[in-house]
């Protein structure tokens, strides 16, 4: 009997990894059409964004959904930084990982796009750069 009970939280581990491994699967399949004939996407921790026939829309992962957050049209774009996620506005540093935030600014707009990973928000903004001025 007691060697029953001391594989029960062994198994309540094991039923609670494939429920979450379920989720993901589930939210990267979603992810996965919802992107589907974008030009650029990416999918995170902070959320989802892709680029489409010129506008870049981002949206978060809610209750099975993906839940639209924002949009900007990328031909309007003047200006990218890369801010800290928590803090404000407070610009990141070269040498600075982590979460951050993408400011879209342009046509008297100024919009944060969420990123779990500077480098990959790095890439990015290059990316959408490249593309603005291909809209041009």
């Amino acid at each position: 009997m007691s060697h029953g009970l001391l594989w029960l939280p062994l198994l309540v581990v094991f039923v609670l990894l494939t429920a979450l491994g379920w989720l993901e699967r589930r939210r990267q399949r979603l992810f996965r059409d919802w992107a589907a004939g974008s030009e650029l996407s990416k999918l995170d921790g902070c959320g989802a964004a892709r680029l489409a026939d010129g506008v870049l829309t981002w949206s978060t992962f809610e209750a099975g959904v993906l839940k639209p957050q924002g949009s900007f049209v990328i031909s309007k774009l003047e200006l990218l930084e890369l801010m800290s996620l928590g803090s404000g506005d407070a610009p990141l540093t070269e040498e600075s990982q982590g979460s951050c935030r993408v400011r879209l600014v342009g046509d008297g707009q100024q919009k944060d796009l969420p990123f779990s990973d500077a480098e990959r928000a790095r890439s990015w903004m290059d990316e959408l750069m490249a593309r603005s001025r291909c809209e041009l």
